[in-house]
């Protein structure tokens, strides 16, 4: 409402007062005879007519009374706008993120805590189960992603794929390569590098190489050249799933060097300049950071070549990698950086990128019955108010979000899409295990993807971790460190505080079981093992 709409109102409040103090309205109003409003005196009425004027309000005073009454309506309207405004400002400050996607996800309706209680003990919920899972089943059979053209993928970043060469070293192992190098030797290489800025071990591990970096540099034709080394395997996903506890356990074998940095989220986030989404863009991270991360390895690698004093040519079979849980199913960037196109799907993956530039590379995922996962997601990264009952209500919430995302778009669209993502309170999309696997399966070959599950992992850690050495094609451990490496503690396990929360309500298990009951399926359709099914868990 503007400022002159006041005013008006203020004259229409004056008109008003005035009218009505005007009208010599008669205590017996209702007896006398009553006129039209359109009032009109006859000239030619004999004067001793005797009849009884009644002063009506005229359609000016009804006029002014309407205005009021709009007036009123429009400040109350006012006034609910603003306060609405207000709630949502107020939600944008605590990282309610509201992205550029066009999906807009229908409000649904989740009931409050205290009638969730009741609910819950009556093991009812607002969602017809029955029919989501025949959809989910229905939308689950769909044709192959496209794979987008390899000059398509190339041309989005031009830089990334001149740094990195299409052949590499046939004598190493890891994919390597010299690169020339043009900087002063006194020049800290590391000093610029985003990872150290947010990595304090990094940081000590750069200071550590540039102490002797000049003596792992390659002289040929009066050059300098450094060697290169890209990640040999990749563990992917997903989070929850004993990737952490994995991650620790592989450096222990001779042959594995791991960068120090576990999860550098660079082929996810970090190239497109975001750490996390909802702190907005912050400063692409370029791929000569990421190489730096695997320097460590690339100079024993680099003795291994060159023949050092003691002879030792093993180092030729040191691999590396990286264990970013966001590799297998976060592509949340393109929405991002293209908000402005009517996008159902992202137009590239994650895998797009590291199957160009690395075609031969070895896919590691661990997964873990999505019900539980989902479960222990929760309890880690949700800071307070924490109960089986909120779990509940938010899967609840989750779950209606999902349907309703179904009821419009493609079973991938919706597994995919950031507004949904950002919008369910406990991420669902992420035990949709078989929709991101599927498309890792588009770009590599079934033989070069070890899928893992962390039931298997925690119930035989020594079969399980040679399965992943065999994998990789690692050499056998001496017992000693095989027995070091099966005694060590288990690795980022539930904090105490969450474990007294206990497990979740009954009812929440029977709905998160049957959501995800024909992801599973399929899931274990395409890998042929019926573990995958969860059913006994």
């Amino acid at each position: 409402m503007t400022l002159s709409d006041y005013r008006y109102g203020s004259n229409a409040q004056r008109e008003h007062n005035y009218s009505l103090h005007s009208l010599p309205i008669a205590e017996d109003y209702g007896k006398r005879p009553v006129r039209t409003l359109f009032h009109f005196r006859h000239t030619n009425l004999p004067e001793n007519l005797d009849v009884k004027w009644v002063h009506l309000l005229s359609l000016t005073n009804l006029w002014s009374i309407s205005k009021v009454k709009l007036v009123t309506l429009l400040l109350g309207l006012t006034l609910t706008f603003l306060i609405m405004a207000s709630y949502i400002l107020a939600w944008d400050k605590k990282g309610l993120l509201f992205t550029p996607s066009p999906y807009q996800v229908r409000p649904a309706v989740v009931p409050t805590s205290t009638a969730a209680d009741a609910e819950v003990s009556s093991g009812k919920n607002s969602i017809d189960i029955k029919l989501l899972v025949k959809i989910i089943s229905s939308k689950l059979e769909y044709p192959p992603r496209k794979v987008p053209d390899e000059k398509d993928i190339t041309k989005t970043d031009d830089h990334l794929f001149s740094v990195i060469p299409r052949q590499f070293l046939p004598s190493v192992k890891s994919p390597c390569w010299y690169e020339e190098f043009s900087g002063e030797r006194s020049t800290d290489l590391y000093r610029r590098n985003l990872f150290t800025l947010r990595s304090k071990s990094f940081k000590t591990v750069c200071d550590h190489l540039m102490t002797t970096f000049h003596q792992h540099l390659r002289h040929r034709d009066s050059k300098l050249f450094r060697l290169r080394c890209l990640p040999y395997f990749y563990i992917i996903g997903q989070p929850k799933c004993g990737t952490t506890d994995l991650f620790h356990r592989l450096l222990l074998h001779p042959e594995i060097k791991f960068n120090i940095m576990k999860e550098p989220h660079w082929w996810t986030r970090k190239r497109f300049g975001y750490i996390r989404f909802k702190d907005g863009f912050q400063e692409s991270f370029p791929v000569e950071d990421y190489l730096d991360l695997f320097d460590l390895a690339a100079h024993k690698i680099r003795e291994g070549i060159s023949g050092n004093s003691s002879g030792n040519h093993s180092a030729l079979q040191l691999i590396t990698g990286e264990a970013s849980a966001s590799t297998m199913w976060d592509n949340q960037a393109w929405s991002y950086l293209h908000g402005d196109k009517e996008e159902g799907e992202p137009p590239f993956l994650a895998q797009d990128f590291i199957h160009t530039v690395q075609p031969s590379a070895k896919i590691i995922i661990m997964l873990r019955d999505p019900v539980e996962r989902l479960y222990s997601d929760y309890l880690y990264f949700k800071m307070a108010n924490k109960s089986a009952e909120d779990f509940h209500v938010k899967v609840v919430e989750s779950v209606q979000l999902f349907q309703s995302c179904l009821s419009e778009r493609t079973l991938r669209s919706c597994a995919y899409n950031t507004t949904l993502s950002n919008s369910m309170p406990v991420r669902l999309n992420l035990g949709m295990y078989i929709v991101f696997l599927l498309d890792w399966l588009t770009v590599f070959h079934r033989e070069q993807i070890l899928v893992l599950r962390l039931e298997d992992y925690a119930a035989n850690l020594k079969v399980t971790i040679k399965k992943v050495f065999d994998f990789l094609s690692a050499g056998p451990l001496l017992e000693e460190v095989e027995t070091a490496l099966t005694k060590r503690p288990m690795s980022n396990t539930r904090r105490a505080a969450d474990r007294s929360l206990g497990p979740m309500l009954p009812a929440t298990r029977d709905l998160l079981r049957e959501f995800h009951q024909p992801f599973n399926q399929k899931l274990a359709s395409v890998l042929g093992i019926d573990a995958f099914l969860w059913s006994s868990t």
